[in-house]
């Protein structure tokens, strides 16, 4: 890497490091964070050339911008059509991929000289909002993990998650030549009832809905230990399927005997190298109030923009959402959505997709993958 991506990269691990345990909504970051924005945006803007023209276009130039908030959000539909790089790009650098669920042809593409701060940005956060009162925990993957597809973001964010957090006992169940091994999660879930160990159960959120299937079938149900959580990602459409979210924690509480409040979804896209959690777990075990909101770590911020005019909204009011990832250095820092939400003074409440927004996302790709499988 060029001399000035290293120190961008070591200034943006360093405030991770920094600010670690605190989360986007926190008031004494706001002078930080705007003041790194504006260096990455400055750099952004230098070495990568097709977000230097958009921003011209928009005529929001870093001499002129000064707040975090009026740097212009390049759509993620961009990541398809265009190298988004500050780094140049050759088949050395590791790069993931959208699912491509619409036209497989046609994928956004994030590249990644460095995974120092995607690793950072991932492992805090998790902590935090997944096992606040842990250090590790025995956790079960449904989903492919790194060893499956190396151009998923999700299998890397699942392979790291068993890598740094998992306890012993901890697996994955998703093979590349066999699939889902839905009978060997059944056998290892079994085993942690008996040996009274709690589980964490992570995976795309279609994932849960064939396991649920199979476990329907085979009449198996699970009483998993006190303090065994669920974690989905990815939403709630199929290839052919669509369930709800009431349905889908009603399912965890009958076959896993896991309560909503021990239930997250993560919000994460290809396009951003940082996640945003349901509130559920850290507010319960903290012995307050249940918040469902979402919410990012320290170097994320989210604005609600109005979709006629890409004007800030005011919070409360419903809009297209905007990311500012601070961990998305080679790429865009500001990145625009076709998910639609609201902000609160605990984060934010997202509401799904835009009207004729093209279907994306992991739990699509993985219905796809374990329907193939149910068909062989």
């Amino acid at each position: 890497m060029r001399a000035e991506s290293e120190e961008m990269v070591q200034d943006i691990f360093d405030y991770i490091q920094r600010f670690k345990n605190k989360a986007s909504t926190s008031p004494d970051i706001s002078a930080d964070f705007n003041a790194l924005a504006l260096k990455l945006f400055q750099f952004q803007y230098q070495w990568n050339p097709v977000f230097k023209k958009y921003c011209q276009a928009r005529r929001k130039l870093p001499l002129t911008v000064k707040r975090w908030q009026d740097i212009p959000p390049i759509s993620y539909q961009m990541f398809k059509e265009s190298t988004l790089a500050c780094e140049p790009i050759d088949e050395t650098i590791p790069v993931f991929m959208t699912s491509g669920s619409t036209n497989p042809e046609k994928k956004g593409r994030n590249y990644h000289p460095t995974f120092k701060v995607w690793d950072a940005s991932m492992i805090f956060p998790f902590k935090n909002y997944v096992l606040p009162d842990r250090e590790k925990m025995r956790i079960f993957v449904l989903s492919p993990g790194e060893d499956v597809n190396q151009k998923s973001s999700l299998s890397r964010y699942l392979s790291l998650a068993v890598r740094e957090l998992g306890s012993k006992g901890s697996q994955l169940f998703f093979h590349e030549e066999t699939g889902f091994d839905m009978p060997g999660l059944v056998a290892a879930l079994k085993q942690s009832a008996e040996e009274q160990e709690p589980v964490l159960l992570l995976g795309a959120t279609f994932a849960y809905v064939h396991f649920v299937d199979y476990c329907r079938e085979q009449g198996e149900k699970f009483q998993l230990p006190k303090g065994s959580r669920v974690f989905d990602t990815g939403g709630l459409k199929g290839q052919a399927r669509e369930v709800t979210s009431d349905e889908l924690y009603a399912w965890f509480k009958e076959f896993f005997d896991v309560p909503r409040k021990l239930c997250i979804n993560m919000y994460g896209m290809t396009e951003l190298c940082s996640q945003m959690y349901d509130r559920t777990i850290e507010t319960y075990l903290s012995g307050g109030p249940v918040i469902y909101d979402k919410i990012g770590p320290a170097w994320t911020q989210v604005q609600v923009l109005d979709p006629n005019t890409l004007e800030a909204l005011p919070d409360g009011e419903t809009g297209l959402l905007a990311h500012y990832d601070l961990a998305n250095w080679n790429s865009c820092l500001a990145v625009l959505t076709e998910d639609i939400g609201y902000k609160t003074k605990e984060g934010f409440t997202l509401l799904g997709r835009s009207k004729g927004a093209e279907p994306r996302g992991c739990s699509i790709a993985v219905d796809q993958l374990i329907a193939e499988q149910k068909k062989s």
